[in-house]
């Protein structure tokens, strides 16, 4: 039971939570020098400590969520192997051990700032809709979940106490919202490929609508994240590294399109999985982080990108002026 109990709470799922990792990211380069090693030490500190909290909490839901949905997933080629569909566990102990964790997370949350548990509790309440029948919507589903992961985004903000960027959350919510939608075409793909009589709950049962709002969700991920790097609220963060940023938009194209691929050959929809299993998912996602923490942190990144970007502005404005007649 103990090793039932571990898999109920998906700690492979807990990696989800590296979106309460952004805030502290962008952050840390805006710090300045004097005093900088206290605040870094207990921004990660509180940071460590929300990812717990958050980490408990989503465990809580997915272990309440296994219990009331055991029937379905009786029927579904890969969650039917779940503790609780499988009868190792009973949907009974299933939510109790979820209650359990719900209320360790929620006071693990207040613990480090009022505001961190009261976004954590919001998060309870979304999650008690979503189980109650938001789940069943089709499209509601997904945007709830993508809100779910943006109050991921939020409380790693409020941990830090720095200001939540509109940015931040746009990015984090259209690419969550890509993932669920990934889901569900995995979900499908997978159902129809082993002709099991699984169906969505929220009835996703057209492969043109999910192809639809992939294409939708696909771009909005690749738009947000250009507009962010070439924005002002950017280049007033990080200067000429923002533009450097945007050299990344590449790496961004090839992981989306390799999700949709995976999705549509019904392949496993975790992003762990996608990493491990695809090298190309993985040699981009490798590489967008390496230039992400190069562009942001590497000494001498701004001299870099003056010369790639910009190169002898100074001469090439004077040329221009030159041929300008008197």
């Amino acid at each position: 039971m103990p090793l039932d109990l571990l898999r109920l709470m998906r700690p492979t799922d807990w990696v989800k939570n590296v979106f309460i990792l952004p805030a502290l990211i962008f952050s840390l380069p805006t710090l300045p020098s004097a005093g900088r090693g206290q605040v870094v030490q207990a921004w990660l500190l509180d940071t460590s400590l929300v990812i717990v909290a958050f980490s408990l909490l989503a465990s809580g839901f997915y272990a309440i969520n296994d219990a009331l949905d055991v029937e379905r997933d009786r029927l579904h080629p890969r969650k039917r192997h779940r503790p609780i569909a499988s009868g190792r566990l009973s949907p009974g102990t299933g939510i109790r051990f979820g209650m359990v964790l719900v209320i360790i997370g929620v006071g693990g949350g207040f613990l480090v700032d009022p505001a961190v548990g009261g976004v954590l509790v919001g998060y309870l309440l979304l999650q008690v809709l979503y189980n109650a029948g938001l789940k069943r919507v089709a499209i509601v589903d997904a945007v709830v979940l993508a809100t779910g992961f943006a109050m991921r985004a939020t409380v790693g903000a409020f941990a830090i106490d720095r200001t939540v960027s509109t940015w931040l959350l746009g990015c984090v919510f259209f690419l969550t919202l890509y993932l669920a939608f990934i889901k569900r075409m995995c979900d499908l793909a997978a159902a129809r490929s082993e002709g099991t009589e699984w169906t969505s709950p929220a009835g996703y049962d057209d492969r043109f609508e999910l192809n639809w709002l992939l294409g939708m969700s696909g771009v909005s991920v690749i738009m947000c994240w250009v507009l962010y790097t070439l924005s002002p609220h950017a280049d007033s963060l990080f200067g000429i590294r923002a533009s450097g940023l945007a050299l990344l938009t590449p790496f961004v194209v090839v992981v989306v399109h390799r999700f949709y691929r995976r999705a549509n050959k019904g392949e496993r929809d975790s992003p762990v999985a996608a990493v491990r299993e695809d090298p190309v998912i993985s040699i981009a996602l490798g590489l967008f982080v390496v230039g992400l923490f190069g562009f942001l942190y590497m000494p001498g990144a701004d001299d870099l990108l003056g010369r790639l970007i910009f190169p002898e502005s100074g001469t090439v404005a004077s040329d221009v002026m030159d041929g300008v007649p008197e």
